[in-house]
Formats: structure tokens, C-alpha cells, sequence
């Protein structure tokens, strides 16, 4: 029943214990919790925006969700990173 719920709850493509992974250590990294919970959500409100504007494909992974990946690689790979 809670596997039922919990696929309901978080998008395919998205596995939910990589995702609770993701947003954990972005926390236990940060030395300022509220601004690193401030920064997901702007980055989650941008994301919104840009699926409104077209600029991003079809997904069905939400911005929140979308926004703790990017923000979790950019933290574990900033040598990606432009510039």
C-alpha cells in the first residue's frame, strides 16, 4: 500500500531514495540550512517558469525535484560547471 502511495507521489524517472539522498547531503553540506532550502526553492521556481516558457523538453520530474538533482551534481561536481 505505501509503495502504491509513494509511486503516486514522485514522478517516473525519478528514484525517490536517490532524491531523499540528493536533498540530504545538499543539507549536510550547507553551512546555512534555510539558504540552502531558499536556494532549492528559486532554483524549483525558475525551473516552473521555463517549462511555462517552453525552454524545457516535456517532464514529468517537477521542479523541486528537478532542482535538488541539479543543485546536488552542481555541489558534487563543480568542476562541470561554465566559467
Amino acid at each position: 500500500m505505501m509503495a502504491d502511495i509513494e509511486s503516486s507521489v514522485i514522478a517516473p524517472g525519478v528514484d525517490p531514495k536517490d532524491l531523499a539522498k540528493r536533498g540530504e547531503s545538499l543539507i549536510r553540506q550547507s553551512s546555512n540550512r534555510y539558504l540552502t532550502t531558499v536556494k532549492i526553492a528559486f532554483r524549483a521556481k525558475q525551473r516552473r517558469f521555463d517549462d511555462f516558457d517552453g525552454l524545457l523538453e516535456e517532464s514529468s520530474v517537477k521542479p523541486v525535484q528537478r532542482a535538488i538533482v541539479e543543485l546536488s551534481d552542481e555541489q558534487d561536481q563543480p568542476d562541470l560547471l561554465p566559467g
